[in-house]
Order: structure tokens, then sequence, then C-alpha cells
């Protein structure tokens, strides 16, 4: 079965609405994930000792699983539990943003450590209350040099949305799957998905890059 330019293009329509489902899950899972990541940084430095030593577990045993497992558990066994259905693409959301909100808590973390240690001491000194160190003075330090690592994660994110297939969500992937099975043609559609994938990540990974050096001399 040779190339078919005639098939490559009738699938083009269809694998763009897939592609622009893949964009929509990992833009709303990276808010999902850096906001949750930040709390969970901003609790494990709190003089709480339960609470930090609860989100540390919590961070082991996500970062400890594959994320397909994980997937499947919010899926299928959260709802039985909980009462509380969500729609796959939800599903995607959460996932994807839960499991990387486990690496850009360590991110934020390796961020905030970075600040010099003078600038905690001097704000002791003014005496500024603590919320007004973290907003004013620690935070905006720290989150422009983590930046470039949660630029990456998104990426990562982004590639890793085909693990949603098993719960039916609509992406680029599943959206090839479903343009081979109707016309039997798999060269076309599969091609096609993956060079979507390339020219999304390619731009993504030169910003990136870009931030890196820029991080590095600053």
């Amino acid at each position: 079965m040779g190339w078919s330019w005639e098939a490559a293009f009738d699938s083009i329509p269809l694998l763009l609405k897939g592609l622009l489902v893949t964009v929509e899950i990992t833009l709303l899972a990276s808010v999902v994930g850096y906001l949750l990541g930040l709390v969970f940084a901003l609790v494990r430095r709190a003089e709480i000792p339960v609470l930090s030593r609860a989100v540390w577990l919590f961070i082991e045993f996500v970062r400890s699983t594959p994320l397909l497992i994980q997937v499947f558990a919010i899926y299928y066994l959260v709802p039985p539990l909980t009462g509380f259905t969500m729609s796959a693409f939800l599903t995607g959301v959460v996932a994807l943003g839960v499991h990387y909100a486990t690496y850009a808590a360590e991110v934020y973390r390796a961020g905030i450590e970075a600040v010099p240690k003078g600038q905690w001491e001097a704000a002791t000194a003014l005496n500024l209350p603590r919320s007004r160190v973290w907003t004013a003075i620690v935070l905006p330090q720290a989150v422009p040099r983590v930046l470039p690592a949660l630029g990456n994660y998104t990426i990562s994110m982004f590639k890793e949305t085909p693990l949603l297939l098993g719960i039916g969500v609509l992406d680029v992937l599943n959206r090839a799957k479903e343009v081979g099975a109707e016309t039997f043609r798999v060269i076309e559609p599969y091609t096609l998905a993956g060079v979507l994938f390339l020219l999304v990540s390619l731009p993504a990974s030169i910003l990136v890059r870009r931030l890196e050096r820029r991080a590095a001399h600053s």
C-alpha cells in the first residue's frame, strides 16, 4: 500500500480538530499543574510538619506510578468511590496536571532555594510580612528561573496526550486511528499526526532553549 495524497488531504481536517483538543488539554493541564505544583512547593516549605509530610508522600506516590495507571484510576475508579463523574477531556486535564504538578513542585523548590539567603535575611531585618516577602521578593526571582524547566514539561505533556487514547479522548492520535479505521489507510493519518506533533513541539523547544539562554545570562 503506497502513499496516497488524496487520502492524506482528506484526513487533514479531522486531524486538525484532534490537534486542537490536544493543545487545549496541554494548556489547561499546564495551568493546573504549575499552579498546583507551586502550592505543593509552598506547603513543603511551610512550618507545618503534618501537611509537609502528607504532600511529600503524595508527590512520591504520583511520581512512582505510571501516568497511564493514574489516568485509568481517575476515569474508572474515582466516579464509583466519590459519585463524581468526569468527562474524558476533563480527566485528561486533571491527570496530566496532577502528574506534572509533582515534578513542577521540585522545580519551584529549586528556584526558591536559589534566591540568595541575604535577601531573606534583609526581609527579616526589615520586618516585612511573610506574605510580602514571598510575593515581592522570593517568587518574582524564583519563577523566571524555572520557566525553561516548566516549558520542557509542557512539551512532554503535549507528547504524552496520546496516553489518553485509552479513555477515548479525541486527540490528534485518536483522530488518526478513526481515519484509519474508516478508510483502511493508516500510513497517511498516522504520518500526518506525527508531523503535526513535530510542527508544534519544535518551535516550542526552540523557545524553551532561548528562555534557558536568557536565564543563564540574567
